[in-house]
Formats: C-alpha cells, structure tokens, sequence
C-alpha cells in the first residue's frame, strides 16, 4: 500500500469516526424531541443509613412505579416496595385507607405526581418524620399536597403516613 492510500484511508478512518462520535453523543446525552420532556440530573447522591433518604428512595421508586402504567412488572414493584419500606402496621393502615377512599394510600390521591420532594422535619422517641411534599402538574396551574411520613430510626421502615396541616 502506498503511503498516499494510507494517509487516504487513515483521513476516511478519523473522519468516520468523528461523525459517528458527532451523530451518537446528542443521543446518549439526552437531547433531541424527548429532552422537552424530560429534564437531565446533573447529579444524585444517597446514603442508605439516613432515614430521610430512605423516605426519598422509596417516594421516587414508588412514584416511577405507579407512573409506568404500561409496564406489566409496574403494579408488582410498587407492591415491592410497600413491603420492603412499611412496617406490617402501615401497610395495613394504607390498604384501610384505600378500602375506604378507592385512592392509593401511599400518595392520598387517584392520580401519579410529577414532582416530589422530602424534607426532614424533627425525630424523638426512636422516630424521624419527613415532610414528603408531591407537585401535580406543571406551570402556574400545578397543585402542591403534602404528606407527613414517619419512620423508625432503627430500622428505617416507615411506621406512618398521614397527610399534612
């Protein structure tokens, strides 16, 4: 091979690949038509012995869930994690709540929010409470509720669930 057809094909090589890199790199970083949509997280972090991030994982698992109604696996994860996170007595007191009021006891409401936050709000006598608070919609429009939720700082179960004042 002469040196003009390799430094011809190195040049085709190089060029290729920069535009494959070009064409692939918006794709994996999320941009495009879904990027309206969805926003990216530049970063997150937990810790599995606080209790407040306890109380997060399980709303933002619980809550990607119950949203993916498509998915058939969906409804047994969210049972999933009523059990891994709730103690015996609190998901008793969510199924009364949702025998009585035909809506998930976890999220007191019948729809899915689009944003959650938790906050830490005070422990004493072996429990921490977090203030959970759910956004419903976007824009000017959207409805903020709020749930307070208490868990055993032993464990790190959640012990219970009530809406807040």
């Amino acid at each position: 091979m002469s040196v003009r057809s390799r430094k011809t094909l190195l040049t085709a090589v190089a060029l290729t690949a920069g535009l494959t890199l070009a064409a692939v790199t918006p794709a994996l970083a999320g941009s495009g038509a879904s990027r309206t949509t969805r926003a990216a997280v530049s970063s997150a972090e937990g810790d599995p012995r606080n209790v407040t991030q306890h109380v997060a994982d399980f709303y933002g698992a619980y809550i990607d869930s119950v949203w993916a109604t498509e998915d058939p696996s969906a409804a047994a994860g969210a049972k999933a994690l009523r059990a891994f996170y709730l103690t015996a007595a609190a998901q008793k007191k969510v199924a009364a709540f949702e025998e009585k009021n035909h809506a998930d006891g976890i999220l007191f409401a019948q729809n899915v929010p689009v944003k959650w936050k938790v906050t830490y709000t005070g422990s004493g006598a072996g429990h921490a409470t977090s203030r959970v608070t759910l956004t419903w919609g976007d824009g000017s429009t959207a409805q903020v509720s709020k749930i307070d939720v208490q868990s055993d700082l032993k464990t790190l179960k959640i012990t219970d669930l009530k809406p807040a004042r």
